[in-house]
C-alpha cells in the first residue's frame, strides 16, 4: 500500500507511514478520539496524504477481512 511500510525491525512489523514511525493504528485511533487532521499533522509532522494512507490502509483491512469472513 503506497505510503504505509510493514517492517519486522520498525514497531515490531506494525504498519506505519513511511519514513516515519508512526503506526496507523495511533492515527486512526487520534481521529476516532476526534483529533483534527491539523492537529495530528502538527503533533506527528505528517502531511494529510500520510493521514489519508493510514485510513485507506485501515479500510483495505476491513476489506479484506470481510472477504475471508464471508463461506
Amino acid at each position: 500500500m503506497p505510503g504505509i511500510i510493514v517492517d519486522p525491525l520498525i514497531k515490531g512489523g506494525k504498519p506505519v507511514i513511511k519514513g516515519t514511525r508512526v503506526p496507523v493504528e495511533l492515527i486512526v485511533g487520534k481521529l476516532a478520539g476526534g483529533l483534527t487532521y491539523e492537529e495530528i499533522m502538527a503533533e506527528y509532522d505528517l502531511k494529510k496524504e500520510d493521514i489519508l494512507a493510514a485510513l485507506r490502509y485501515a479500510a483495505n483491512i476491513l476489506v479484506e477481512e470481510q472477504i475471508r469472513a464471508v463461506p
